[in-house]
């Protein structure tokens, strides 16, 4: 097979397992923002990689696998500085979409996508700050989940943003999701009453028609599942304000973040990256809290309308762009898909993809989003519908 360039080309250091337990014979991957001792955590960027030097300490979620069994096969490929939803790096090239070769993977865990995509480990540790998790587990076809913001230790992780960013995970089948789940998520802190579904039929009407089509069994599928899905008809909070808000706390907690060393290393940055930096950069102290006060109104919106039901909605609107795609198309996908995906972003709730259709091969998920601390419950959902489908 063609090298899918899912990996950080280090040497390989064995990393210390159990010897037995719950997740023994399954393999794992991480994303090359968590430490891992033996390795260097490179950030996607060669001035990052350059300055790491080899880590002696190893991140509590990468350690929590370990700890269960599991076995670490190695660092997966991120966009630069976690900061692109492509899967592109200007600097490594971009990994392959095991489930659609000629289609970009997604980002920014895109090495993580395409190691499990291509069935090359069975579970892989991502982040999701603003859809990074969940855009490439809908494109390469897997399971993914974005938990609800702090449920999993970003401790030893190399931060972007630190109100929005969230330790997520990747599988390809129900089984190994499941057991992913179960260990890094513990016990759910919410569990509503009873399991209802909405959704909003504007989610679903901004998709492209052939996407709506597509969509649409699944829909129906899942009412048979799990009962009949409530609609909500509020019209929804005015899109670009939203928009502007989820990037503007972005960008600036962004440059708290990185700010110091991209100027300090004097960082060759890819152009998209470089202007989204510059952009945090010049987000003033004023539009970032107008931005969060926004962002508390916008997660009351939604508090009101959903209350304790479970939100279905399309993950991104389209199957992944092609390779060939050009960089407008590109950004432009970012924007649409931003409309769906910020809803859990901002609202801190849980979202998992669940890998229902493709679209002329090309795989396209479906997502439902929960109360914050269900993350459990919403594993359990998508792998129960998949297996029973």
């Amino acid at each position: 097979m063609q090298d899918p360039r899912a990996f950080m080309p280090y040497p390989f250091v064995a990393v210390p397992q159990a010897e037995s337990g719950p997740l023994s014979g399954l393999t794992f991957a991480a994303k090359d923002l968590f430490d891992v001792a033996g390795y260097p955590t490179g950030g996607g960027n060669p001035h990052v990689l350059a300055a790491s030097g080899i880590k002696t300490t190893t991140a509590p979620a990468v350690q929590m696998l370990l700890d269960a069994g599991a076995r670490f096969v190695g660092k997966t490929h991120t966009s630069e500085l976690a900061y692109s939803m492509s899967g592109h790096n200007i600097h490594y090239g971009t990994p392959r979409n095991g489930a659609a070769p000629l289609r970009i993977p997604g980002g920014s865990s895109s090495g993580s996508a395409s190691a499990v995509s291509n069935g090359l480990c069975d579970i892989a540790l991502g982040t999701d700050t603003g859809g990074s998790v969940r855009t490439p587990a809908s494109y390469c076809g897997l399971f993914g989940l974005r938990p609800t913001h702090g449920r999993i230790s970003l401790a030893g992780c190399q931060p972007l943003c630190a109100t929005m960013d969230t330790c997520g995970f990747f599988a390809r089948t129900p089984q190994a999701f499941s057991a992913a789940a179960r260990y890094l998520l513990g016990d759910d802190t919410f569990t509503p009453a009873q399991i209802e579904l909405a959704c909003h039929e504007a989610l679903f009407a901004a998709l492209p028609p052939h996407s709506q089509q597509a969509l649409l069994p699944v829909r129906e599928k899942l009412a048979q599942h799990f009962g009949e899905i409530a609609l909500l008809d509020a019209p929804l909070p005015e899109r670009e304000a939203v928009y502007t808000a989820f990037r503007q706390i972005q960008g600036y907690e962004a440059w708290q973040s990185q700010g110091h060393n991209i100027e300090r290393l004097g960082m060759q940055l890819g152009p998209d990256v470089a202007e989204r930096f510059a952009y945090g950069k010049a987000v003033t102290e004023a539009e970032f809290a107008a931005a969060c006060q926004l962002r508390e109104a916008f997660t009351a919106w939604w508090q009101t309308q959903l209350g304790d039901r479970i939100l279905l909605l399309p993950t991104v609107p389209d199957a992944a762009p092609l390779l060939t795609a050009a960089p407008e198309e590109i950004e432009a996908t970012r924007r649409i898909s931003h409309d769906l995906l910020l809803i859990a972003v901002l609202t801190r709730r849980p979202q998992v993809n669940i890998p229902v259709t493709t679209i002329d091969g090309a795989p396209l998920g479906i997502s439902l989003i929960g109360p914050c601390g269900s993350d459990t419950l919403l594993v359990s959902m998508a792998t129960t519908f998949m297996q029973e489908k």
